[in-house]
């Protein structure tokens, strides 16, 4: 289990390239993936790839000299935990006061605000359903 559940920026931009590369991928792998223009040192992914794997995010199988990383938890898992948190910090765990500060602290366009109705009336929809 993780000793902390939330990531740091540079960590999800490494989780991000592990889940879209997928199977179990090394660091060169994720070095040329994420940071094609060399934005980042092989042993700053290796350290950060390290650091993940000791919170509990990640896990290694070396063979030969090479470690492969496999994720712990799916990318929908980690989205998840870290919106529950920040909904609990910052909106006292109201989802709608969440959504309330997003709709309006946004310039959303005719076609968003449909796109959002859309949305709530399927989930609305699958509700009912569901209750009978």
């Amino acid at each position: 289990m993780a000793k902390r559940n939330k990531l740091f920026p540079v960590e999800w931009e490494i989780m991000e390239a592990i889940w879209k590369i997928g199977g179990a991928p090394c660091v060169r792998d994720v070095l040329e993936y994420a940071f094609p223009n060399g934005e980042k040192a092989y042993t700053t992914v290796q350290t950060i790839m390290n650091s993940l794997e000791k919170k509990g995010f990640l896990t290694h199988k070396k063979i030969g000299l090479v470690n492969f990383y496999t994720p712990l938890k799916t990318r929908n898992e980690m989205v998840k935990t870290e919106l529950t948190g920040m909904i609990a910090r910052m909106f006292h765990g109201s989802v709608p006061a969440m959504a309330n500060y997003l709709i309006d602290s946004q310039n959303l366009s005719l076609t968003e605000i449909e796109e959002i109705k859309a949305l709530l009336d399927h989930k609305e929809s699958k509700i009912r359903n569901r209750q009978g």
